[in-house]
């Protein structure tokens, strides 16, 4: 798939006349996804009543947030990778592209991110044994949770970079800030 886009003609691809939504519509979009998924990574409140006896709520709470970040910023990413493609037959090319690449990795991504969980448990065991003799009572468990989000933070920014390089696409490209893009002739 990815040969078949490099050698395809860029004039090939013909974009859309649909109109799209401004850079600064797009910009908006980002910041709301990126902004409403920091604040599932901040909120607590599922695990807050664990006392540190078992992983197993952690572990829910991780999978479940790593399927909300996929979920979103794939959308996301689909979303620009569209409105991208109708701003001219080279910036089509890039989008088909970005599919191709993004076909091509996500198997690896998902097999390397599914890691997580596991590497957490043992952060989690490992920060439990060493309580007692280094770490006040209960200041494992909240430098645990600190470990976490900083961990799921960090997931999230890679998520998100495909999304941003293609809204920097946008920004480059667009006719105007805020106005419709349009295919260019």
């Amino acid at each position: 798939a990815l040969s078949a886009v490099l050698q395809a003609a860029p004039g090939a691809a013909t974009p859309s006349r649909a109109p799209t939504p401004g850079v600064a519509a797009w910009e908006r979009e980002f910041q709301r996804v990126q902004q409403s998924l920091l604040q599932a990574l901040a909120d607590d409140s599922a695990t807050a009543g664990e006392d540190g006896h078992s992983f197993l709520p952690f572990r829910r709470r991780c999978f479940s947030l790593q399927q909300a970040m996929d979920a979103a910023t794939g959308s996301l990413r689909a979303q620009l990778r569209a409105a991208v493609s109708r701003l001219s037959p080279g910036l089509a090319q890039l989008a088909a592209l970005d599919a191709a690449m993004a076909g091509a990795l996500a198997p690896r991504e998902q097999a390397q991110l599914a890691l997580m969980p596991a590497l957490l448990e043992k952060h989690f065991n490992r920060l439990r044994q060493d309580a007692a003799d280094t770490l006040p009572a209960g200041a494992w468990l909240a430098r645990f949770r600190q470990d976490m989000r900083a961990l799921l933070r960090a997931e999230l920014d890679l998520r998100l970079q495909p999304a941003l390089g293609l809204l920097a696409t946008l920004q480059q490209a667009a006719p105007t800030q805020g106005a419709p893009a349009q295919e260019r002739p």
